[in-house]
């Protein structure tokens, strides 16, 4: 290294005013972003809420698993791959989804973001793509 500081005084390169200024730059440039990135950033998921729930997808079918591996996953509340079922933070849970950690995911998420059985049924559910303006039993009646 001193071999590199030599050649570079040599060519007049390497000053003492320049190096001094060089690392007061870099100190003030390092601390500056060092405050700037100390404030927490807000997680997406958590929006200042605590995980009450486990949400639980099943990625990978226990087809050629064997049996206590499936009986996991039925007292899970697993039927079918893909599928998203709500469990609250307890001991049992947890060790059941330990079990199968394989074959599925899992996400924390606040109780504000827990669907029902049917709410996750209406948010897969197409829109109509029409409107009824009038039936024909009440056009027929009114005449």
């Amino acid at each position: 290294m001193s071999g590199i500081l030599a050649h570079s005084a040599a060519k007049g390169f390497v000053s003492t005013r320049y190096a001094v200024q060089r690392t007061a730059v870099r100190t003030l440039a390092t601390s500056s972003a060092v405050k700037a990135d100390t404030a927490p950033a807000p997680s997406e998921g958590s929006e200042n809420s605590p995980g009450t729930h486990f949400k639980v997808t099943l990625k990978r079918s226990a087809i050629s698993l064997g049996d206590k591996k499936k009986g996991t996953l039925l007292a899970l509340g697993f039927h079918r791959r893909f599928q998203t079922v709500y469990h609250r933070h307890t001991p049992e849970a947890a060790g059941k989804i330990l079990a199968v950690k394989e074959l599925v995911e899992v996400e924390n998420v606040p109780d504000h973001l827990v669907k029902t059985k049917q709410q996750m049924r209406q948010d897969r559910k197409a829109l109509r793509g029409y409107k009824v303006v009038s039936n024909r039993t009440d056009s027929f009646l009114n005449i």
